[in-house]
């Protein structure tokens, strides 16, 4: 056994108010002053990273929002939605400039290409669809699963395109062609979560049957981590080799994404006032800096973690 990297535990630094709904999915800006949620009450709102005050809400969707991505390369917010809707915003004037029609029913995910003017989004048609950006046009439908997608990665390198589906399977796509690469079927439940890692060509599922690591870009199986038992909804991983999951019970695990190893696990604390059954963790995002995480939660609160500063690491000797 390796020993495992140690990491200093998480603790909870803040609680975001305002949300009405759910908040169900972040994107956090290339820049890292701001981040964006969207969620049940059907608004996308724009935070200030630094002090949790809310700069702005978007209002436009009719339904639940549940994908939102900042673009790194233009002024531009995409999100998705219940309502079969993908919207592009003009964050300079705010408001809807495009719009892309296709999907046949509620839109549960959308990723953006970091290099190409393309977005992926996919949802309950058990489809993922492929748009050029700028002409609105579907480049590619993605269909092969027999399930709705919950989630979908891009990349620049091949495979640029991963979803993970409810019918419990992984599939790697050829961007180009527009086929799949590969089916990976080692899940036995619904594939809920993934998370690529920043500097790894590699990335994680989750599913209730645990969080499995793959290598990039056949899909080879690194390790799986079990013991987060619920149905995990997101996952994450910075460049410190630090992975988180959460759950529908509002628990969150933190993992060594080297060896596997859980080195804490956090009840999210639900707010006063809500129920007990809206302890659940629907999102998560670390910051661009991997130092803060930000949560999004079913008791309509969006929590911001960081490092626990004086923890020391048993490894050290002290004098």
């Amino acid at each position: 056994m390796m020993r495992p990297e140690w990491h200093a535990p998480w603790k909870l630094m803040r609680v975001i108010s305002g949300h009405l709904g759910w908040v169900r999915c972040i994107s956090v800006e290339p820049g890292n002053k701001w981040f964006a949620t969207g969620a049940g009450d059907r608004t996308i709102k724009i935070w200030d990273l630094a002090s949790g005050n809310l700069k702005l809400t978007l209002t436009g969707h009719i339904s639940p929002v549940r994908g939102v991505a900042v673009s790194p390369r233009h002024p531009y917010l995409f999100s998705c939605g219940e309502d079969k809707m993908v919207k592009c915003w003009d964050l300079e004037y705010n408001k809807v400039i495009r719009h892309y029609h296709g999907h046949l029913s509620g839109i549960y995910s959308l990723a953006l290409h970091p290099v190409l003017d393309v977005l992926v989004t996919a949802g309950r048609d058990a489809t993922a669809r492929v748009w050029d950006m700028r002409t609105k046009q579907c480049v590619h439908v993605l269909s092969g699963h027999t399930g709705t997608i919950a989630d979908v990665k891009v990349q620049e390198a091949d495979p640029q395109v991963i979803t993970g589906s409810m019918d419990s399977t992984i599939r790697l796509w050829d961007l180009a062609a527009g086929k799949t690469m590969a089916t990976l079927t080692h899940h036995k439940k619904s594939v809920r979560a993934l998370a690529l890692h920043p500097t790894q060509f590699a990335f994680a599922s989750g599913s209730a049957d645990g969080i499995k690591q793959w290598k990039c870009p056949e899909g080879q199986l690194l390790q799986t981590c079990t013991g987060h038992r619920t149905i995990i909804n997101t996952l994450s991983v910075n460049a410190d080799g630090v992975l988180v999951s959460g759950g529908d019970n509002g628990s969150l695990s933190f993992w060594d994404w080297k060896t596997g190893h859980n080195f804490q696990s956090i009840a999210s604390q639900v707010q006063p006032g809500s129920l007990e059954s809206e302890a659940g963790i629907f999102t998560s995002s670390f910051d661009q800096t991997g130092l803060r995480l930000i949560t999004g939660e079913a008791d309509k609160t969006i929590k911001i973690w960081k490092e626990d500063d004086e923890a020391v690491s048993p490894y050290v000797a002290t004098v």
